[in-house]
């Protein structure tokens, strides 16, 4: 009786790790809001990592996040190197692309909790008098992402993430300074 009790659940086991291996691995998660603000003023916060702890949303959940800044800021090539709490992991940020005013892309490569590599784009385009900032996020999760994302809604959990920094991003640029 035993033996047919783990014999079904090594057959169900496999059927799962089955399923998962079926599931899409890439993904791509994007969210998008107007910024009451010009493309010029909205690139000067997205091309510098510097100044992510003003609207990061990772950057906010851990106000102790160890930073390590290589490169003077707002080229290709600059790289910020971070660890963080379990919310906001371990990893870095390297600037690989800038279309100014328009767009900019970054590799992040997390270490911690597990190791990813994803392409972040912030992409600006003028809407009426201020801009719409789109960010988005793609990849490939592998097997470890497969899995996870059939326990957890990955992508309402990073895009909510998103929707922070957008809304973070908007308070800082349309909050008259004093």
């Amino acid at each position: 009786m035993l033996k047919k009790i783990a014999l079904a659940l090594v057959v169900i086991l496999v059927g799962f790790l089955g399923y998962v291996s079926t599931r899409e691995g890439h993904f791509r998660y994007e969210r998008s809001g107007v910024i009451d603000a010009p493309p010029a003023k909205v690139y000067e916060y997205l091309s510098d990592f510097r100044h992510g702890q003003e609207w990061s949303p990772y950057e906010k959940a851990d106000p102790t996040m160890k930073k390590v800044f290589q490169g003077d800021g707002n080229h290709v090539g600059d790289i910020l190197e971070f660890e963080g709490n379990s919310e906001s992991g371990s990893g870095a940020l390297e600037m690989v692309k800038q279309v100014p005013n328009e767009s900019v892309e970054i590799k992040l490569t997390m270490t911690k909790p597990f190791h990813a590599e994803n392409l972040i784009e912030y992409k600006l385009a003028p809407e009426g008098d201020g801009t719409r900032f789109t960010w988005a996020m793609s990849g490939d999760g592998g097997f470890l992402g497969k899995l996870m994302n059939v326990f957890i809604d990955c992508e309402k959990m990073v895009a909510g993430q998103f929707e922070t920094g957008i809304a973070n991003l908007k308070s800082v640029l349309e909050t008259p300074k004093t």
